[in-house]
C-alpha cells in the first residue's frame, strides 16, 4: 500500500473525531493507519532526514491544516476534538478535503499567504497544485519537510556529481591526496602529516598507501585508489587481497570513482579479511558529509515547538 499524502488523509481524519469526543495524536494515527492497510514497514518508513517516520509526519501536517481552519482544536497537549465548524463541514459530505476547500476558510487563506507575499501574489501569481515535487509528485502532496528534504537530497545529487566530475579531470596524484584527506577528515591516520607520510610508501603491486587506523596507530589499513571510468571487478580486489595476505595484513581500503561489480561485491563479503569497497557514489556523498573539496553557501536551521519549555503551563 502506498502510504496516502497529508491531504488524502484530512477527510479521514476528521471523520474518526467526529463522534466529539476526545482523541489523541497517536491512537488517530494508529486508526488511519490501519484504514489504510499500511504495514509496520510502511508505518515506520524514515523521511530521508531518518528524525521522524513519514506516515506520522504527514498526519501531523493533517492535523495541522484542519487546526489552521478551526476544524479541530487542543484541548490539552497531544489531545484535540472536532469543532461545530468541523462537523458543519461532515454535514455537506465532502468527498474529499484539501487545501484547495480548506482555502474558503479565512485562517487558512491568512496562513497560506501572509500579507508580505500578497502583493508579490498579485503580480507573479500564486502557487497552483500543478507546482511539481522532487519525486514527481505535486508540491501540495508533500508535507514541507518532504518538499525541504526532496529540494536538499537533488542538490546533494547534482553536487555529488560535480564532485566526480572534478575529480576525474585531475591528476592521479591529486586523487590518491583526496583519499588521504577524507579518511584523516573521518578520525584515521592521527594527522595529516603522518598520513602523509604513509601513503605510497609501500610499493607493493595493488597497495597505493597506508594509513593509521587510529590516532595510536594500534592497527594499519592499506588503500588502493582508482581513479577509474570503468567498472571495477573481482580480479582487482582480488589481487588486493593478495597484496594485503603478502603483507600480513587484515585490513584494506578500495576506493573508486566508478563502480564495484556484484561479483566483487560478493568476493568481500565471504573472505576473511576485512576489505571495504567505496564506490564514486559514496565517495562523494563522504567528501560532503566530512567537507571535503566543498564550501558551504547556506545553513537553514529547522526548528519546532518545545514543549517541555511550556510544560509548566498546561
Amino acid at each position: 500500500m502506498v502510504i496516502p499524502d497529508f491531504q488524502s488523509l484530512m477527510l479521514p481524519l476528521l471523520e474518526i473525531v467526529k463522534d466529539g469526543q476526545e482523541h489523541s495524536h497517536r491512537d488517530v494515527s494508529e486508526i488511519l493507519a490501519a484504514q489504510f492497510n499500511l504495514s509496520d514497514v510502511e508505518k515506520k518508513e524514515l523521511l530521508p532526514s531518518g528524525r521522524q517516520a513519514r506516515f506520522d509526519n504527514r498526519v501531523a501536517w493533517s492535523r495541522a491544516y484542519l487546526k489552521k481552519a478551526c476544524l479541530i482544536e487542543n484541548t490539552r497537549r497531544g489531545i484535540f476534538r472536532i469543532t461545530a465548524d468541523g462537523l458543519e463541514l461532515l454535514k455537506s459530505n465532502p468527498s474529499r478535503i484539501d487545501i484547495k476547500l480548506l482555502m474558503q476558510y479565512p485562517e487558512i487563506k491568512e496562513w497560506r499567504e501572509p500579507s508580505s507575499r500578497k502583493a508579490e501574489n498579485s503580480d507573479s501569481g500564486s502557487l497552483t497544485n500543478d507546482d511539481n515535487g522532487q519525486d514527481g509528485t505535486t508540491v501540495e502532496t508533500q508535507t514541507p519537510e518532504e518538499v525541504l528534504e526532496a529540494s536538499y537530497q537533488e542538490l546533494r545529487r547534482a553536487l555529488a556529481q560535480e564532485l566526480i566530475d572534478r575529480i576525474m579531470a585531475c591528476s592521479p596524484k591529486f586523487f590518491e591526496s583526496l583519499v588521504v584527506d577524507l579518511l584523516v577528515a573521518m578520525g584515521y591516520g592521527g594527522s595529516r602529516r603522518d598520513a602523509g607520510r604513509a601513503i605510497g610508501q609501500s610499493g607493493d603491486g595493488g597497495i597505493d598507501g597506508i594509513i593509521k587506523e587510529d590516532k595510536l596507530g594500534l592497527d594499519i589499513v592499506y588503500i588502493q585508489a582508482k581513479r577509474w571510468n570503468n567498472t571495477v571487478g573481482r580480479p582487482v580486489v582480488q589481487a588486493f587481497a593478495g597484496s594485503l595476505e603478502g603483507q600480513r595484513a587484515r585490513k584494506g581500503i578500495i576506493i573508486t570513482t566508478s563502480y564495484f561489480s556484484p561479483d566483487a561485491r560478493d568476493y568481500v563479503s565471504r573472505i576473511e579479511k576485512k576489505i571495504v569497497l567505496i564506490d564514486g557514489v559514496q565517495l562523494a556523498q563522504l567528501m560532503i558529509d566530512y567537507g571535503i573539496g566543498v564550501a558551504e553557501v547556506a545553513n537553514y536551521t529547522v526548528k519546532r515547538v518545545d514543549l517541555d519549555y511550556f510544560e509548566d503551563e498546561q
